[in-house]
Formats: structure tokens, C-alpha cells, sequence
């Protein structure tokens, strides 16, 4: 009983964590980010600033979690492929599965544009960019070690899960990028597949 309890408020801590980042996504995108207050995001998500505080120390670390849970995802995703997968497919498999975690929409879909240009004003604000790149640094530390598991390198000495890491996560930093700027615009699943197509061929010169 005692382990339903402590699953059961785990999983409301999850939820309430969540709830908070996409209120602050939502706001953020709606109304900009500088109007947009800490007050605004707890209310609108159904809790007090006092329990805002308990999960975040600002509203830019909210906004950016989504994005942090989205790497954690595909780097989960990446664990649980077959083993005997060549190491681009699994990735790009891991990515197909993990980025659907931060798109609001269906991943076959097209986004509502004016989702889209509140999304690429938001990625683009100068505060964020701080957030921003700490959720990558601590996202590719992650994929780094998967990646290690999988080829049997070791992180500390060996250069490959590295760099792996770091090309992964600049690929997912294009695939957002393209797929807010996109003309006409493209489904998420058809950016992340091109792009990660491109990798697992070597990264041709395009023709």
C-alpha cells in the first residue's frame, strides 16, 4: 500500500511538473514572453506560485523542461531499441518516438501557423537562450552514455558517444529550426526524418 501511495504521488509530481511547462509554453507563445508572470503560469495550470516555486525557479526553466524531457525521452527511447539495430536507425527511430513528447499536434500534422510564429518568437528569446543550452549540455551527457551502452565505447575515453551526442543534439536543434521556418510548412515527422536520413547516409553534398 505504502508503494501505491508513493507511485501514485510520483506520478501527480509528473504531472503537475508537466502541467506547469506547457502553461508556461502556451502563455508564453500566446502572449510573449515578457507578459507573461509566474503568477499567470501557476494559475493557469490549477496550482499556487508556491507550488510553481517547488518545481522551478523560473518561468524560463519551465518554458525549457519540455524541451529537456523531449531529449530524455529519445535518449529512453534509444535504450530500448534492438540491440543488433545499426546505431542511425535506432537513433532516428528513438527521435521519431521521443520528439512526439514536445509536439502539440498530431505528428502527421501541420501546425497551426500562428502556433508557429509564437513558437519561433519564443525559441528565439535572448532569456532563454541560457536555458536552452543547459537542457542540451545535460541532454547530450545522457545520449552520450546510451550511446556507449550500445557500441561499447567508453564515454570518458573514447571520442564516438561524444561525438554522436553532439551531432544529435545539433540535428534536433535544425529540425526545430526548419520546421518553424519551413515554406510552405512541414510536418515535424517529415523534417526529423530528412534530417536524420541525411546523417545515417553520411551526410552527403546535396544534389
Amino acid at each position: 500500500m505504502d508503494s501505491d501511495r508513493a507511485g501514485l504521488r510520483e506520478r501527480k509530481k509528473h504531472e503537475t511538473r508537466i502541467a506547469l511547462s506547457w502553461a508556461a509554453i502556451r502563455l508564453t507563445v500566446e502572449r510573449g514572453f515578457d507578459n507573461v508572470r509566474i503568477e499567470d503560469i501557476a494559475a493557469e495550470a490549477g496550482v499556487s506560485t508556491r507550488t510553481f516555486s517547488n518545481y522551478f525557479g523560473s518561468k524560463g526553466e519551465a518554458i525549457v523542461a519540455r524541451h529537456h524531457d523531449r531529449a530524455r525521452a529519445i535518449a529512453a527511447a534509444l535504450r530500448e531499441r534492438p540491440a543488433g539495430e545499426p546505431i542511425w536507425d535506432a537513433i532516428t527511430q528513438a527521435a521519431l518516438e521521443g520528439f512526439a513528447l514536445g509536439e502539440p499536434l498530431p505528428s502527421k500534422g501541420v501546425a497551426d501557423r500562428a502556433w508557429v510564429e509564437g513558437l519561433r518568437l519564443m525559441v528565439a528569446e535572448p532569456t532563454l537562450q541560457g536555458e536552452f543550452q543547459k537542457a542540451g549540455a545535460a541532454a547530450e551527457a545522457e545520449f552520450a552514455l546510451v550511446v556507449a551502452e550500445r557500441t561499447g565505447t567508453d564515454v570518458a575515453r573514447d571520442v564516438y558517444p561524444r561525438l554522436v551526442a553532439g551531432v544529435v543534439g545539433a540535428a534536433l536543434n535544425v529540425v526545430t529550426q526548419q520546421w518553424l521556418l519551413a515554406e510552405p510548412s512541414q510536418s515535424m515527422e517529415s523534417v526529423l526524418r530528412d534530417v536524420f536520413g541525411r546523417l545515417a547516409a553520411g551526410l552527403p553534398a546535396p544534389r
